[in-house]
């Protein structure tokens, strides 16, 4: 089946370069295939967009998010990340329904789509226990709605609370005992599990596809972590990973491993292309030199690393050094959305605090890392990341019509810096419309919102349970925390913060 959008601007290749003039841009089933001055010819047979107040631009791809926290949306506020973690992940099971985890789902996928997000990485928690009706219904959601996923089932194998230093020392001894005896899959059942969701949901052959999600090294032991790093490479799937999102992380591999994680993954092969490091923030020259060594992709996500104030990751720095820079926006408990516009927003305007005006990160290079950055972290850059012959229509049109477009003098600048979910009118993937005038067009919204906060109305004495069984553990990770931050680290890592 063929679409024409027509009469239409677009910012065109891996650059974004604007069109001067209005064009048509044909798709044949899921692949652009002409680009052309509009009215050189007349459409051919199938759907025609009227394009005359659009701005056509590549659909914006969200590296990271964890579905798994929809229902915490808006509950916690001024906690660090390592205060703040232990309250989305429970210490025992929230019972939730197939149909919850759906709608857990859907929580972050309909926002993704409303900001112009074609391309959605999921890393979804199912721990202390994995029912493969809840994973499949977080498939399905996607499936649903349209949009590309990448869903990466959350893999670790040591004890969640045991991925912080000097536990044995400041929790009570009858805590660690019960804590201790909580059951966890191995790290060979684990593996069985996502083996088969490589085979079934792989990448090149499925919109809504599985990739390679470890925790973090510190919650995961050295053989499991170069286990995933096999099935991986064996798949050929992408891969991301929390690393050195905190001034604690730092300090944590220093105590674990005798070096910064950084140093450690490197030392152990574990670094590749197609591999995402999610944060990045706290780093030094030595360790950015590394990551431009092994191809390894820096995830930036700005909303949520203020939101738990992990700090500023170097890009400029990063960008110096050849390292593919990414983004994404992180989960709905750790900042309250999936609106990849903000992360746009505040990628090009924080990054302003750091240097001499020269070096500050601009609306171009933000919106390549949304784009292409992203599409290259996936090993898809020939094919996503930009609205060009030849590639996936993946994209999204913008309003010009709109305030933030009026007047128009550069598309790119005033999409960054001014354009919001408001201003997304038309959503494709793969070349089938998803959002149109504003509207979805696969799901009923309306009903599916009335049917997610019924689920919370009966889910939430259980939040709040479980909240409250975490407080448990809160004074003893709170003096973890500060211990750590008195610890000192190398001199030359950026500065993340005003203040350690």
């Amino acid at each position: 089946m063929k679409t024409t959008i027509v009469n239409c601007h677009a910012l065109i290749g891996e650059a974004a370069t604007p069109t001067p003039a209005p064009v048509d841009i044909e798709i044949d089933g899921r692949t652009i295939t002409e680009i052309r001055p509009h009215g050189a010819r007349e459409p051919a047979a199938g759907t025609v967009i009227d394009g005359r107040d659009l701005l056509i631009a590549a659909g914006l791809i969200n590296g990271h998010h964890h579905s798994h926290e929809g229902f915490y949306k808006g509950r916690k506020d001024n906690l660090p990340l390592e205060l703040w973690m232990n309250y989305v992940r429970p210490l025992k099971p929230i019972e939730l329904t197939a149909r919850d985890v759906y709608l857990r789902t859907m929580i972050g996928a309909i926002e993704a789509v409303r900001s112009g997000t074609t391309t959605l990485c999921d890393d979804t928690n199912q721990s202390p226990r994995i029912r493969p009706d809840h994973v499949e219904q977080v498939f399905q959601a996607y499936e649903d709605i349209g949009i590309r996923a990448n869903v990466g089932i959350t893999l670790f194998d040591r004890p969640f609370f045991r991925a912080v230093p000097f536990v044995d020392e400041e929790f009570p001894r009858e805590l660690l005992t019960e804590l201790d005896g909580t059951r966890m899959y191995s790290g060979a059942e684990l593996l069985d599990f996502v083996r088969g969701l490589a085979r079934s949901r792989h990448p090149s052959t499925n919109r809504v596809a599985y990739m390679a999600a470890p925790s973090a090294p510190q919650r995961c032991t050295r053989e499991f972590l170069l286990d995933v790093r096999r099935m991986a490479d064996e798949f050929d799937l992408p891969l991301m990973i929390h690393v050195q999102e905190t001034r604690m992380q730092v300090v944590t591999g220093h105590l674990f491993y005798g070096s910064t994680m950084i140093e450690y993954l490197d030392r152990i092969g574990f670094m590749k292309p197609k591999t995402a490091f999610i944060h990045g923030i706290w780093l030094n020259p030595r360790e950015i030199d590394i990551l431009a060594r092994t191809g390894v992709t820096i995830q930036h996500n700005p909303p949520s690393n203020l939101k738990v104030g992990s700090g500023l990751a170097p890009v400029r720095a990063l960008l110096k050094a050849g390292v593919n820079v990414s983004m994404g926006t992180d989960g709905c408990g750790s900042i309250e959305g999936t609106d990849m516009q903000n992360a746009l927003y505040l990628t090009a305007l924080l990054q302003k605090l750091r240097g001499e005006h020269t070096d500050w990160v601009g609306a171009e290079e933000a919106f390549y890392a949304a784009t292409m950055g992203g599409a290259r972290a996936l090993g898809r850059d020939k094919e996503l990341g930009a609205v060009e012959v030849g590639r996936t229509a993946d994209i999204v049109g913008y309003r010009l019509d709109a305030i933030p477009f009026a007047p128009l003098n550069n598309a790119v600048n005033q999409l960054v810096y001014s354009a919001g979910r408001a201003e997304v009118d038309l959503v494709m993937v793969d070349g089938e419309i998803i959002e149109k005038d504003g509207k979805l067009t696969r799901i009923d919204e309306a009903a599916i919102i009335a049917e997610i906060r019924e689920a919370h109305s009966r889910i939430e004495p259980q939040l709040s349970a479980s909240e409250a069984d975490v407080e448990r553990i809160s004074p003893y990770y709170e003096r973890i925390y500060h211990r750590c931050q008195c610890m000192e680290i190398a001199a030359d890592t950026y500065p993340a913060r005003f203040s350690h």
